[in-house]
């Protein structure tokens, strides 16, 4: 009888299987090597039109074809719908998705998931599309949009898992910086909470994800280290909490360990902190001050050389430098006065004076960390095209090789002779650190000793060949990152903010940690629904066919 019950499970659980079992993966020869590829409109296994018409029922309608949204870097949508003025303008779909579920409640994103899974279909979640690497799109993709999670709920004492039992905020996958500091400035009394220097940037996708850096990085580390919980849906299409006593291996792995790639994240619940009066500074060193090359790079030069006294005091700092233009906007000093960052710049300005030059400066004082975001960041504009690398350069970095560091930035700017002056860099001082000397998240352990991570970008042109694609990676990732790692020996990458193509950027983008990461991906998402380039356990996966199909590797 015993024997029968257990021949009667395994065939239940044959039968079972068999009925839900994927599709293969399609496989393609892609320059003499084979591969095994997601099913793409075209493909045997593409769903049935009857098929994406239940799903569209099961999400209340809210599956449509893709009509491109304008992207902030537009090199991975293949520069296709760039920002327009003109509404009737036409464009082509390029690198964006076939469908896209414009999610309005979890059992929208459950339903994409699934759908996702049991066809094999590239699957590419998206919160707000705020991404320098590409990840928020994917040719012939099925798209999750989750931007209309926008609930934020605050509380005065967390009472979940963990000892914390101060301020904290629950926000959906949707919500932007912006918005979530307009909320916690309307607490009685204000709180601030972390968030990217970008006001547009989805708090709860790729910045915690990633690990996410802001003006509080000074006192509170890294975004990833402020999270107590998450709600996701995991590959599976499970529903899922995530905290230290809920899958704390997960928990620990959506703190930083890469976007997209465990889970989709419904909502984050982050610490909240008391606002602050704070303080913030302007200088810009420009060739509306002086037409001299030597003088421009000695200023640039000197502001770089004290970034380490800078950090050590506490603040941060953003800054843009291209040819002849070093725009540092702002230094926040949260907690200071303007007399006391004034003070803590002196020996910069005093050499400045000592070596004639010329810069100007704007000083502020403001009430709140609010009031000064809300005044003194810029927003970024959608619709640049271009290439991005990145490097962080340590303390130690900085104290042994200041010149050289420089040297480096001259080469983003100038990297070949024919794209002399098109490169440019995005520099960000802080020191995570500094307050937060032991990590809380999954992110490189090197940040804890950090003074200034620089993004570096190299524009594409409009229309390039593929062959001009791939000269220009190869000049980003073999000279212009080459060097900055050449001069920051000590250092590391970002994954938010870096080149995916760069080898062992495992090791790169997290150190030490890598290991264990790659272990929890292979248990969360063994078969590869989700994918993220250059994210934990993507080794062997590849896009390939000049930009399009996602492909397994043999």
């Amino acid at each position: 009888m015993a024997r029968s019950r257990l021949l009667g499970v395994i065939l239940l659980t044959l039968l079972n299987g068999a009925a839900l079992e994927r599709p293969p993966l399609v496989k393609r020869t892609w320059n003499g090597v084979n591969y095994s590829c997601k099913c793409y409109l075209g493909d045997e296994c593409w769903p049935s039109d009857s098929s994406w018409a239940e799903l569209n029922s099961t999400v209340g309608g809210n599956l449509l074809v893709n009509i491109p949204p304008a992207a902030l870097w537009t090199y991975f949508t293949n520069d296709t719908c760039r920002p327009t003025e003109n509404p009737a303008e036409s464009c082509t779909i390029g690198f964006y998705g076939v469908y896209v579920i414009l999610a309005r409640s979890r059992d929208h994103v459950k339903a994409g998931v699934d759908f996702a899974r049991e066809h094999n279909l590239r699957l590419i979640i998206r919160n707000t599309g705020h991404d320098f690497i590409g990840r928020s799109t994917g040719w012939g993709s099925l798209v999750i949009n989750t931007h209309s999670f926008q609930d934020i709920k605050f509380t005065t004492e967390y009472s979940g898992p963990s000892d914390y039992r101060e301020g904290a905020v629950t926000i959906g996958a949707g919500v932007q910086g912006r918005s979530l500091l307009t909320q916690a400035h309307a607490q009685n009394p204000p709180v601030i909470v972390m968030t990217g220097e970008c006001p547009t940037v989805g708090v709860a996708g790729g910045l915690v994800q990633g690990g996410g850096h802001g003006p509080l990085t000074p006192l509170h580390g890294l975004v990833a280290d402020s999270a107590l919980s998450f709600d996701v849906i995991t590959a599976d299409g499970k529903y899922m909490t995530a905290n230290s006593e809920e899958n704390p291996d997960l928990f620990w792995a959506l703190k930083g360990g890469g976007p997209g790639a465990f889970a989709v994240v419904l909502s984050v619940t982050l610490k909240t902190f008391p606002e602050q009066n704070a303080a913030g500074v302007i200088i810009n060193i420009n060739s509306t001050l002086t037409s001299d090359p030597g003088l421009f790079w000695e200023g640039v030069k000197s502001f770089h050389k004290y970034s380490n006294r800078f950090v050590e005091a506490g603040l941060y700092a953003y800054f843009e430098l291209m040819t002849m233009r070093l725009h540092i906007a702002p230094i926040v000093g949260v907690g200071k006065t303007s007399a006391e960052m004034e003070a803590i710049l002196r020996p910069m300005f005093n050499e400045f004076k000592a070596k004639s030059i010329p810069y100007d400066k704007v000083a502020k004082d403001f009430g709140t960390l609010f009031d000064l975001y809300t005044d003194l960041f810029e927003d970024e504009t959608a619709g640049t095209s271009a290439l991005t690398g990145g490097w962080m350069f340590t303390h130690q970095d900085v104290e042994e090789n200041n010149d050289g560091i420089i040297e480096a930035f001259k080469t983003v700017v100038s990297p070949r002779e024919d794209l002399k002056d098109q490169g440019f860099l995005i520099g960000h001082l802080w020191d995570a650190g500094l307050n937060m000397p032991v990590s809380k998240s999954a992110t490189n352990p090197k940040f804890r000793e950090s003074t200034d991570f620089a993004i570096v970008a190299l524009p594409v042109p409009f229309g390039a060949t593929w062959a001009q694609r791939e000269d220009l990676q190869d000049v980003l990732t073999n000279i212009q990152d080459a060097a900055m790692k050449k001069a920051g020996p000590n250092g590391c990458a970002y994954v938010n903010e870096g080149d995916p193509y760069q080898a062992d950027w495992q090791d790169h983008f997290w150190g030490s940690e890598y290991p264990e990461l790659l272990e929890i991906r292979r248990k969360w998402d063994p078969n590869g629904v989700f994918y993220a380039v250059a994210t934990p356990g993507t080794e062997d996966w590849e896009v390939i066919e000049y930009g399009t199909r996602l492909c397994r590797k043999h």
